[in-house]
């Protein structure tokens, strides 16, 4: 299984690995198939994410896709970090091998899971959101 210098770049030094203690909203998702357990933690102040850790139980795919994400999504504004997608995720790390692109999913679905978190504590809403599949526990 070939992986791109980026994927092995974000496996091996992962960015924003942790918790964030006052997390505006934590997103936690779960594949029982591969049993990977991605958990990431926004911290968003005046709509826009000023941080983004996470913590991730998984394959090297899973740990470099949740780096990954974190990265894309810190200093953007929600509204944008709404429409990441899997995809953009691959994409950043100049793509994934095909039975691991499962991964980037989780990661789309981390992120988002954590901003439903952030919109159901403060009352708002996310346009272009829809609610988590089914939570995981926490």
């Amino acid at each position: 299984m070939e992986y791109s210098e980026k994927v092995m770049e974000h496996f091996s030094n992962p960015r924003n690995v942790g918790e964030i203690e006052d997390a505006s909203g934590i997103g936690t998702v779960g594949n029982a198939q591969c049993g990977d357990i991605m958990r990431i933690f926004l911290k968003i102040e005046n709509d826009i994410v000023t941080d983004a850790k996470f913590k991730t139980f998984g394959c090297g795919a899973a740990v470099a896709t949740s780096s990954m994400a974190t990265e894309m999504v810190k200093g953007k504004p929600v509204s944008e970090v709404v429409t990441i997608t899997n995809k953009a995720v691959m994409d950043a790390l100049d793509g994934l091998p095909a039975v691991k692109q499962h991964c980037s999913v989780l990661a789309e679905e981390a992120v988002h899971s954590a901003l439903w978190d952030y919109s159901q504590k403060n009352g708002i809403v996310i346009e272009g959101l829809k609610p988590p599949k089914e939570d995981v526990e926490h």
